[in-house]
C-alpha cells in the first residue's frame, strides 16, 4: 500500500528511515531475542537506549551539564499542573497567552496560585504574536510562561520576551527539534514528542538543576515532583519504553542528516513553498500576521465553510490526509513537521493550484 502524505497535527508523521528500522527490530533488538515493548526497563539493553537518547539530545540542543533530561509521561496537559506545583514557590506566575494550550496552562496555574496574563492575542483569535519587549512583569514572579508554537492557530514566538531575569519556562511541543534552540535561556523547557520527535506518550523536559528542590508545594504527588524523576534517571517507575526508544531513533536520524541547523533549512524550504502559495493565491487565505508565522503548522481558509470541506474531502481521497483545522477554528491546517518531505507540501500545492482553478 502507497504511503499518504499525513499533515496531522499529532500523533503525526515520523521519518519513513526510523519506522523501517524499528519494524526490522521489532521481534528482535540487537540479538536480545525480544522486541523492545517486551523488555525490562531495568535490563542492560533497555538503560543503554535510554542513555544514548539523552545523550543524542544533549548532543543536538547542546544541553549544558546543569540542566537534567527527563523523560516524562502525562502530556502537555499534566506539565500544565507540574510546572506550578514544582516551581510556584511565592505563588505568584506570569503567562502570556498566545493559543488555547497557553490559556489551558494559565487556567491550571490559577489554582495552585495567582496567574498574571502580561500579554495576550486573545482578542484577534490568536492570530499574531503580542509585543513581548516590555512587560509588566510581577516583581514576586517565580517565572514566565509561553507556549512557543502555537498548533492550533500557526503563530510562532520569534523573539524571546523580556523577562527581565524571571526564569522562563516554555511549551515547545510542536516545534521541538525543528530548529536550533539555546537552553540556557530557558529555566525549563518541554515538548510532547508527537509532532517532531516520536510516538504518543512522552514528554521531555530539560530543566535547569537549581529548579529541582525538595520545596515544592504542599501536596504534591510523588509522581509530579521533578526531582522524583531526576533522582531516579527517568526510572524512577515503568516508563514508556518502546516511545523512548523511537524517539532515540528520531535523534540518531536527525544527527545523520546533519542536525538541527540543516533541520531548519528544511522546514524553511517547505514553509515558504506553501506561504508563497497562498500569498499568491485568489482562493485560499493564510489566517496569521505574515511575520509571526509558523514553519510547522500552516492554518489556512477558502472563506466558505462547504468549499474548505470538500477541499478537505477531495485531498484526502488524492492521498493529502489530515488537512481539517482544528475543531476551535475550522478551515484547514497543514502540519509540515520535521519528517514530511518536501514532496509532500509540492503535491499539496499543486493540488491546492488545480482546486483553484476548479472552483473558482
Amino acid at each position: 500500500m502507497k504511503r499518504v502524505f499525513n499533515f496531522s497535527a499529532g500523533p503525526a508523521v515520523l521519518p519513513e528511515e526510523v519506522l523501517r528500522e524499528a519494524a526490522a527490530e521489532m521481534l528482535d533488538y540487537r540479538g536480545t531475542g525480544m522486541s523492545v515493548m517486551e523488555m525490562s526497563h531495568r535490563s542492560s539493553a533497555f538503560q543503554t537506549i535510554i542513555d544514548e537518547a539523552e545523550q543524542d539530545i544533549r548532543d543536538l540542543l547542546g544541553i549544558p551539564a546543569n540542566y537534567k533530561v527527563l523523560f516524562l509521561q502525562g502530556g502537555a496537559h499534566t506539565q500544565f499542573a507540574m510546572v506550578p506545583m514544582n516551581l510556584m514557590r511565592n505563588r505568584v506566575a506570569d503567562y502570556i497567552l498566545t493559543g488555547n494550550w497557553a490559556k489551558k496552562a494559565a487556567d491550571e496555574a490559577a489554582i495552585f496560585g495567582k496567574v498574571n496574563i502580561v500579554a495576550s492575542s486573545k482578542e484577534a483569535t490568536y492570530t499574531y504574536i503580542p509585543d513581548l519587549s516590555d512587560l509588566p512583569i510581577d516583581e514576586d514572579a517565580d517565572y514566565v510562561y509561553i507556549c512557543q508554537n502555537n498548533t492550533i492557530y500557526g503563530t510562532t514566538i520569534k523573539q524571546l520576551p523580556n523577562t527581565k531575569g524571571k526564569d522562563l519556562v516554555s511549551d515547545v511541543s510542536s516545534m521541538f527539534l525543528s530548529e536550533p534552540m539555546d537552553v540556557t535561556k530557558y529555566g525549563l523547557v518541554y515538548g510532547g514528542v508527537q509532532k517532531n520527535v516520536g510516538p504518543a506518550g512522552v514528554v521531555i523536559a530539560i530543566i535547569r538543576e537549581d529548579l529541582i528542590r525538595d520545596d515544592v508545594l504542599p501536596g504534591t504527588p510523588t509522581m509530579l515532583k521533578y526531582k522524583t524523576h531526576a533522582d531516579a534517571k527517568s526510572l524512577y517507575n515503568t516508563p514508556p519504553c518502546y516511545n523512548i526508544y523511537m524517539c532515540g531513533k528520531v535523534f540518531k536520524w536527525l544527527k545523520a542528516i546533519g542536525g538541527l541547523e540543516v533541520m531548519k533549512e528544511r522546514n524553511e524550504k517547505k514553509a515558504k513553498l506553501l506561504y508563497d502559495f497562498l500569498d499568491s493565491s485568489s482562493l485560499f487565505k493564510g489566517t496569521v500576521r505574515a511575520c509571526d508565522r509558523s514553519l510547522m503548522n500552516v492554518p489556512f481558509v477558502t472563506g466558505d465553510k462547504d468549499l474548505d470541506a470538500k477541499f478537505v474531502s477531495e485531498a484526502t481521497a488524492a492521498g493529502l490526509v489530515n488537512l481539517k483545522g482544528h475543531r476551535s477554528v475550522g478551515g484547514m491546517r497543514a502540519s509540515l513537521y520535521n519528517a514530511m518531505p518536501y514532496e509532500g507540501v509540492k503535491a499539496l500545492v499543486e493540488f491546492m493550484e488545480n482546486f483553484e482553478k476548479e472552483n473558482s
